[in-house]
């Protein structure tokens, strides 16, 4: 009896399997669209059982501020260079609902993400910016003000996160720490924190390696500067973001006073001069061409050895991912043979 039982269950089986072809792809496909969804579900559970996160910031006059995310901004307005392409590197341009105020086009490698953001040219208004019904806000201290952004307390009152850049003028002293903080708090905000800090991984190494370069050698003196008038320069000393990142690839700064003249800067004859111009690349050749033709420089020695390199503004002063091109810019400058 239990033999016969066994063979009419084997052909149950052989029946069921030839006719029901179709319903095994099916269950397949089901088991399939069952595994994603919890996948998707398990992924969501992960993202909400990070939040909240809280920040520490500064408001417009560098009050400390903390501000806490109860979930990921989904409405983002970002305001100014750096702000925008920190958003960009970390590739959050979905979340962008309103960017504004480029001072030059972002850069190469953004320039697909960023046509998907609506973009308008000048700061927006605070009504522009309502409209947009943000959840969020990061610019420049000097963009929350009354004509502009608005007040970050205000903005709290209407349950709006913001954040400032720190070198923007939120804090006293710039700093190459400062920069790394901002992508970091980004990575936080987001929940980003590989992809930030992998970003400021690579500008600590790229930094690093300039060791090897100035191993057994003088350091090099160098002189950052920004052309105000023909015998007046600004100078990027050490408590500049620029200067730092000079003096960390093995620099010497020569000069201390904030602006100096064309002799102070003969007597102190720098190997290497960086000029900081400000604005579209067709900028820059100008800037260079005027630097190295002004007659009372004509015996730099940097001038001389055609030691003379342009840096961007936005290398140098609060430049958020750009830092990486200004430690490129300074390390090239320094040492010509790397």
């Amino acid at each position: 009896m239990k033999k016969i039982l066994n063979v009419l269950l084997l052909a149950s089986l052989l029946l069921l399997t030839a006719c029901g072809g179709g319903d095994k792809v099916a269950t397949n496909e089901n088991n399939q669209a069952a595994a994603n969804a919890n996948a998707a579900a398990e992924k969501a559970e992960t993202k909400d059982a990070y939040y909240p996160v809280t920040i520490d910031t500064v408001d417009a006059q560098g009050n400390p501020v903390q501000e806490t995310f109860e979930k990921e901004p989904e409405r983002v307005v970002a305001v100014y260079q750096s702000a925008i392409e920190n958003m960009l590197a970390l590739g959050l341009e979905d979340k962008m609902v309103l960017a504004a105020q480029l001072d030059i086009d972002v850069k190469d490698e953004y320039k697909d993400a960023f046509s998907k953001v609506d973009y308008v040219k000048d700061a927006p208004s605070k009504e522009a910016v309502l409209a947009a019904k943000p959840d969020f806000i990061i610019s420049w201290s000097s963009y929350f003000g009354d004509k502009t952004l608005g007040d970050v307390k205000d903005w709290q009152d209407k349950g709006v996160n913001t954040y400032i850049l720190k070198n923007s003028g939120a804090v006293k002293v710039d700093s190459l720490e400062n920069e790394y903080d901002d992508i970091l708090n980004l990575g936080k905000i987001f929940n980003k924190q590989k992809e930030a800090g992998a970003i400021v991984q690579s500008m600590k190494d790229r930094l690093a390696e300039t060791e090897k370069l100035r191993e057994g050698k003088e350091p090099v003196k160098a002189a950052i500067l920004e052309i105000e008038d023909d015998n007046l320069f600004r100078n990027y000393g050490a408590k500049t973001v620029g200067g730092e990142i000079a003096e960390k690839a093995g620099a010497k700064l020569v000069m201390d006073e904030d602006r100096f003249g064309s002799e102070a800067l003969l007597t102190k004859d720098p190997d290497v001069i960086f000029v900081v111009y400000f604005g579209e690349d067709k900028v820059k050749d100008q800037e260079l061409e005027r630097f190295k033709s002004l007659p009372a420089l004509k015996g730099l020695s940097a001038i001389k050895n055609d030691r003379v390199r342009l840096s961007s503004l936005s290398e140098v002063f609060s430049e958020g991912v750009r830092t990486a091109d200004g430690i490129d810019t300074m390390i090239k400058g320094l040492y010509p043979e790397s």
